[in-house]
């Protein structure tokens, strides 16, 4: 091992950042820590502008021979890449779990195919992409798409690897060379990413990986005038910033900001069905963008709901996240745990009654928390608390349903359970979000669009989608009987 390299659960893990097909440290470093049980993990290179614009140029450099790539070679490499992924599945499940906090079994036979899947997904729709040509008055048009150039991948830490190549599999896909920066909180996957690649052939500079902590190296990285696409996953603040450090460049932006989104429970639904879909919500401590944290429930079955929801929540095990048997893991960070018990004290004082949990646990662990009693116009209502923490409200009729369910700044999911399809049609037709689940949660094709509406997003990836996105989509419009007078 070297000075630059951790070992994590038996892992080697390079610290430095991967720039232009080298690895590159930086003189100063940032603290990495396993919210498990709060042990240090190693310190991480920390970036500062010279090396976003060292990855930049990088990418630059790199840009005309990947977009010249054929299609056919660009989605053999993503291929390769995801054989790497599945080759080290249980080192990314157990390096990402002690990074993250998240649920080792979920990354070893979930997140991690996944993973894989996202690589190989983008790689064939990539040589199935195309368009039918049409005509307008004897004209052929003929639509297609240019890869733009260096994309500036800025993601998340509650699913870090998985919602990166999310974002890297459909850049690369498109011809673009990319800068990812991994959240400051879980670099490390990241940076094996960086190793599986090289090793699948991906030519260097074609995907840089730079770390750094806060705004310090995003800034550089999303003012660039040399980056043509910027994707950023995480809060509506950041994704201000990033929004106005891109304007002077009018660089295209993919945001994708999470949300406060809500679980309709009519009398009519199957309420067994209801339950493990609310239930559902604890997922990954909570720390899910798309979790449906405010429970919506016709007042008729609202007591029946809420005893056997507490009943099964009651048996969920917290703990250990490498524990099999574990189903609720610690929360990411103490800054992050002490920014969910704030929501949860200042909601109890408010009025606010926890029916389960409303506490911390030792360690960086918080209780599974559902709170009643509370006001529409409450903090604990409108904005997103990223924790176990969900509330309880209840409604009379659709109309106050949809009303409640509409009623905050977010719209990117929504999730109703009913009996009734034609109810469904009705109320999914007035909900405001990107993704609505009937009597389902959490289930996502790649080739669907993805995103959200008011501050959960701004724009769409996902299939053709995400291929709209990365690339510049040209039509050539060419004349009936243009060649008549070649050679």
């Amino acid at each position: 091992m070297t000075e630059h390299t951790l070992t994590v659960a038996g892992v080697a893990v390079d610290t430095r950042h991967w720039i232009g097909g080298e690895r590159v440290a930086s003189t100063e470093t940032f603290t990495d820590i396993s919210p498990i049980d709060g042990s240090i993990l190693g310190e991480i290179s920390r970036g500062t502008p010279m090396e976003a614009a060292a990855a930049v140029a990088a990418a630059k450099a790199a840009f005309p021979s990947w977009a010249a790539t054929p299609r056919a070679e660009r989605a053999r490499i993503l291929h390769a890449v995801a054989d790497g992924v599945e080759k080290r599945l249980e080192e990314l499940a157990i390096v990402e779990t002690t990074d993250n906090g998240a649920l080792l079994r979920s990354h070893r036979r979930g997140v991690m195919p996944r993973v894989a899947h996202n690589f190989r997904f983008f790689a064939d729709w990539l040589l199935k992409l195309e368009h039918e040509d049409f005509e307008t008055r004897g004209h052929t048009n003929h639509v297609s798409w240019d890869p733009a150039g260096p994309s500036v991948l800025i993601t998340p830490w509650n699913a870090p690897l998985m919602l990166a190549t999310w974002k890297v599999a459909p850049a690369l896909a498109a011809g673009n060379t990319v800068i990812l920066k991994p959240a400051e909180w879980t670099p490390l996957t990241a940076s094996l990413l960086a190793d599986i690649a090289a090793e699948a052939g991906l030519p260097a500079g074609v995907l840089n990986v730079v770390q750094g902590y806060g705004s310090e190296i995003g800034d550089a990285l999303t003012s660039h005038p040399d980056v043509r696409r910027i994707s950023f996953t995480g809060s509506v603040p950041t994704a201000k910033r990033i929004s106005e450090s891109a304007a002077a460049n009018l660089t295209p932006l993919s945001l994708e900001l999470g949300g406060k989104s809500p679980l309709l429970v009519f009398a009519d639904a199957d309420l067994e069905l209801a339950v493990d879909l609310a239930v559902e919500q604890y997922d990954n401590a909570g720390q899910v963008c798309l979790a449906a944290t405010r429970f919506l429930v016709e007042e008729s079955v609202a007591e029946e709901f809420t005893r056997r929801f507490v009943e099964k929540a009651l048996q969920l095990t917290q703990g250990d996240p490498r524990d099999e048997a574990t189903d609720i893991g610690p929360n990411i960070h103490p800054r992050q745990l002490e920014k969910i018990d704030g929501f949860v004290q200042r909601a109890i004082a408010a009025g606010a009654r926890a029916v389960i949990g409303g506490h911390r646990k030792d360690g960086q662990y918080y209780a599974p928390t559902l709170l009643t009693d509370v006001a529409q116009d409450s903090e604990i209502v409108q904005e997103e608390v990223f924790g176990p923490v969900l509330t309880l409200q209840t409604f009379t009729t659709e109309d106050e349903a949809v009303h409640l369910a509409n009623d905050t700044r977010f719209g990117l999911a929504a999730t109703l359970a009913t009996g009734d399809p034609e109810r469904a049609e009705r109320v999914t037709g007035q909900l405001v979000a990107g993704t609505v689940w009937t009597n389902c949660f959490f289930v996502r094709d790649l080739q669907a669009p993805f995103g959200g509406s008011r501050h959960s997003g701004v724009g769409r990836e996902g299939g053709t989608w995400s291929f709209d996105f990365y690339c510049d989509v040209k039509n050539t419009v060419t004349a009936p009987n243009g060649w008549r007078n070649h050679g």
